[in-house]
């Protein structure tokens, strides 16, 4: 039981707000010297299980130069552009780019996630959409929530269900792994052809949500600018 102890100290080192790296370090080296491992050991492991997953940590890589991008102003000239286009909406921005990450998915590339489309541009356009259209500085706060909660969702919806259109995606190899220690055959074209189905009914139901939600914005605005309308009593 008291191999477990690394569990432990990566609760108590979350609940605390410990450096999350720190807290799995001292977690991993603790659990490998009370399991009977040496210290050089315990590195060997840790370093080999770094290697055997290091394309998980490459999207590290992009974090500098969308943050550099930020601090220059990504995001206000994303606001900016989606402005000038009056046909232009939440719900449509979200639509659009639920649609293009889909297909995108579906073909096996790896293109968009939220530190690097979301945050910067999907999110500020949407945000940028509804102030130009209704002639706002601001959004409310549970509004501006919704916003940014919905334009993630749409990078969720296309990325989750459009990936198993891809026949060699990791999430159907790792589906037919498990078929096969089982004794059973399965065949990835099949299970591909299942997932396009699967996948346009989210884009169906991401499609719709978001037109709805544009529908609640309209309302929501006009309350707003009711509001602001009324004379204030003297």
């Amino acid at each position: 039981m008291i191999k477990l102890i690394g569990i432990l100290i990566i609760i108590v080192g979350f609940i605390f707000r410990v450096d999350t790296l720190l807290t799995v370090l001292v977690a991993g080296i603790l659990t490998g010297l009370i399991s009977g491992m040496d210290i050089m050991s315990i590195l060997d492991t840790m370093g080999k299980a770094f290697v055997d997953n290091r394309s998980m940590s490459l999207f590290v890589l992009t974090l500098p130069a969308i943050g550099l991008a930020e601090k220059h102003g990504l995001k206000e000239q994303a606001a900016r552009l989606i402005g000038s286009i009056r046909a232009a909406t939440a719900g449509r921005v979200m639509s659009i780019y639920l649609v293009l990450r889909t297909i995108i998915a579906g073909l096996g590339l790896r293109l968009g996630g939220h530190p690097q489309f979301i945050r910067p541009l999907i999110a500020p356009m949407a945000e940028g959409a509804i102030k130009a259209k209704y002639g706002v500085d601001e959004l409310p706060e549970d509004l501006y929530e919704d916003v940014m909660g919905l334009a993630a969702s749409s990078e969720n919806y296309g990325n989750f269900y459009g990936q198993n259109i891809f026949i060699a995606a990791s999430g159907l190899l790792l589906i037919q792994g498990v078929f096969k220690e089982a004794g059973i055959s399965v065949d990835l074209m099949v299970m591909s052809r299942y997932a396009i189905p699967v996948g346009i009914m989210a884009v169906i139901y991401g499609v719709i949500q978001y037109y709805f939600f544009d529908k609640k914005i309209e309302k929501r605005m006009e309350g707003v600018k009711g509001n602001a309308a009324k004379p204030s009593k003297s």
